[in-house]
């Protein structure tokens, strides 16, 4: 392995830098998630639902005052700040929690462009390299005008090694944080909507 990377020329320096900060990235979203899935509780945020849905606001919010559940956390922001604006609040918050679960993802995606383009920088280079040894070599030495064109051919497996193994991680993430931000909408209009009723027997 090491003395592909050392075939595959200077651009191989960059590829390994793009494929350490992708798998920092990876690690790190993947232990961002399992806790995150640790913290959901689905029973007490029915709990604290049914507690709204009764209008017992206080005991909703000492039911769940230790949960560090996002979704929780976003209801908690639109009870404490109902008199100003119950809607505006609960996106301000689900807003902060997305934000908090796409961090790094920006960076990843860059990673996964850069790779293959990097890839296809060394293949250029490489190519380059094999014609200027065709034009002082000529083709009775044949070993150093494949060597340039091996050299193309690492540096682009490795850039689309990099960019595959760096996009399942990165869509799974993706999907996640779509599947979290549906839920925080879909409790979130459910507290409008018992907020909206409780208003209108008043």
């Amino acid at each position: 392995m090491i003395n592909y990377f050392y075939q595959g020329g200077p651009v191989m320096y960059p590829l390994l830098f793009c494929s350490l900060i992708s798998l920092a990235i990876v690690i790190e979203r993947g232990i961002f998630w399992m806790r995150e899935k640790k913290r959901r509780n689905r029973k007490l945020l029915d709990r604290f639902m049914s507690l709204v849905e009764k209008e017992e606001l206080e005991e909703a919010r000492e039911v769940v005052a230790d949960s560090r559940d996002p979704v929780v956390r976003v209801l908690v922001c639109g009870i404490v700040h109902r008199e100003f604006s119950l809607k505006d609040a609960l996106r301000m918050s689900a807003d902060e929690e997305i934000a908090r679960m796409r961090r790094y993802l920006p960076i990843l995606d860059t990673m996964i462009t850069l790779s293959p383009l990097l890839g296809i920088l060394g293949t250029v280079t490489g190519i380059i390299y094999s014609f200027n040894m065709l034009g002082s070599a000529g083709v009775e030495n044949p070993a150093m005008i494949t060597a340039g064109i091996g050299q193309a051919l690492l540096t682009t497996a490795f850039g689309l090694a990099i960019a595959i193994f760096s996009l399942i991680p990165y869509n799974y993430f993706l999907s996640t944080i779509e599947k979290a931000a549906q839920e925080m909408e879909k409790y979130g209009t459910t507290l409008e909507i018992l907020f909206e009723r409780a208003h209108g027997k008043h």
